[in-house]
């Protein structure tokens, strides 16, 4: 295993560095999953104050990668976790994983303006001779495969956009905002288990029947207008949906 250590120089937190490194650990396995990681060996290895240790092991329990068992200590969770909470903005996924150093990418294909399928068309409240903005889009973290998106938009039609743009920008409702000051105000999300089929198990690299998060959901202009839809599958093994609810 390569020796990762800390760089005064590099205008970074050290309590980020920590966590990015122990994150990067943890995702390839190079843990034992049965170890505690203990302050102590922690302070140890990356000679610090415990202030920065303690943020790092906090911020890396929020995001699902460790767990604390009572009397016992922080345990690394296997595998690269992605830990995705309710509150962030829609269309602002990818944001948030950069934000977090998880180095995310995607690859844009489909694109173009085609007539949504008619379930589509119903929640999008669309005329039937209407063509919507469709693209697909595969979202990988750290290089592996995360979710599947197929997205529909209720875009201008002046909106032109391409394949590098779409990339770029992380979001198509960003471009939308910079150029029409169309925002997204709220979104509603349905979400179900089901078996990856052929297309999808080749896109998330998994074989085809293996269970998948599928999430579906509407988002909507302030004003109450649907702006688009989104059916966003996922390797369960590595994403996790936190929501709350209440009155």
């Amino acid at each position: 295993m390569p020796v990762r250590e800390l760089d005064s120089s590099s205008g970074v937190p050290f309590y980020r560095q920590i966590k990015d490194i122990l994150r990067h650990e943890i995702s390839n396995g190079e843990v034992d999953s049965q170890t505690p990681i203990t302050e102590a060996l922690l302070l140890e290895r990356f000679d610090v104050s415990r202030a920065p240790i303690r943020q790092a092991l906090k911020e890396l329990a929020d995001e699902g990668f460790v767990y604390r068992r009572q009397g016992k200590g922080t345990f690394p969770v296997p595998g690269a976790h992605v830990h995705r909470p309710a509150d962030i903005r829609p269309g602002g996924f990818q944001d948030y994983l950069l934000e977090r150093g998880m180095h995310p990418t995607s690859v844009v294909n489909s694109l173009g303006r085609v007539r949504p399928p008619e379930n589509v068309r119903s929640l999008l409240e669309t005329a039937d001779t209407v063509e919507l903005l469709h693209f697909r889009r595969i979202i990988s973290v750290e290089g592996e495969p995360l979710a599947a998106n197929e997205v529909y938009v209720v875009a201008p039609d002046d909106f032109e956009t391409t394949v590098e743009e779409l990339i770029s920008a992380g979001s198509v409702f960003s471009l939308l905002e910079d150029r029409y000051g169309l925002s997204v105000a709220r979104a509603a999300n349905e979400a179900w288990a089901t078996a990856a089929e052929d297309e999808l198990a080749a896109a998330l690299g998994i074989e085809v029947g293996t269970p998948v998060l599928s999430i579906d959901s509407v988002f909507y202009a302030r004003d109450g207008r649907p702006l688009g839809w989104r059916s966003a599958m996922h390797r369960p093994d590595e994403f996790k949906f936190h929501f709350v609810t209440g009155r």
